[in-house]
């Protein structure tokens, strides 16, 4: 009976070890699938979002020369904005899809996109395709929409896409797209600023209003309640 008792135990372990290589190996899957994922979506965040400043000062620094010859501001917009910045993404696609393995800066950086397209979608439910895609800046539409995520903040747009190219670069951890996106973050900047001007020249005293109220990017104000009570007050006729 010794005999079978020893190779019962033995036929035991052997099984447990198949079923932990096994476990191991569909953990291992899901891992590198998720890894892949991320990565992948990362890569189409940066190819979404990057252009999109290009696109915005292409036709705000020129608005009133696009809105003459509104058929050919699209096309001229939409080339000089994904048609470089994706070339040049392209370019070092070797780069940018070499992975590596997933780690807490990467799941930060996939909640990040996450925002990224909740803002999109909330901010395209409000405000609509047309409207995102500067109709309204070539029609020299004069409504002004505060509601939803633009009670909050005026650039919700803006806010989402930073939030996911910072995330995309988590992901991606590639030390030169950090670089990149930093010039990226000032080029951003100056779109926001090339918008405000265009939408004081076009919306007047009620865009002024609105900017009073509602912050730019952040949804809170910095600085002190009382230099801000001391603004107002400065401001009142």
């Amino acid at each position: 009976m010794a005999p079978f008792a020893i190779g019962t135990v033995i036929i035991s372990a052997s099984s447990r070890e198949r079923a932990i290589a096994v476990n191991a190996c569909r953990s291992e899957s899901m891992t590198n699938f998720f890894e892949r994922a991320s990565h992948l979506i990362a890569i189409a965040v940066l190819a979404f979002e990057m252009p999109v400043p290009v696109y915005w000062l292409t036709l705000h620094t020129r608005v009133f020369f696009w809105r003459r010859h509104i058929r050919a501001a699209f096309p001229v917009a939409v080339l000089a904005a994904w048609g470089v910045i994706d070339f040049l993404l392209y370019r070092f696609h070797l780069e940018l899809f070499r992975r590596g393995g997933m780690s807490w800066p990467a799941l930060v950086g996939t909640l990040l996109i996450a925002f990224d397209v909740f803002t999109f979608c909330t901010s395209e439910a409000v405000m609509g395709g047309r409207r995102l895609a500067g109709h309204a800046e070539l029609a020299g539409s004069r409504e002004l929409i505060a509601r939803g995520l633009y009670a909050r903040v005026r650039h919700p747009r803006y806010l989402g896409m930073m939030t996911g190219v910072f995330g995309a670069c988590l992901v991606i951890a590639l030390p030169a797209l950090w670089a990149v996106s930093i010039l990226w973050f000032l080029l951003a900047l100056l779109a926001i600023r090339a918008e405000e001007r265009e939408l004081h020249t076009r919306l007047g005293p009620a865009y002024a209003a609105y900017a009073d109220h509602v912050p730019a990017l952040l949804p809170f104000r910095l600085g002190s309640r009382s230099k801000q009570a001391s603004g107002r007050r400065e401001h009142r006729p």
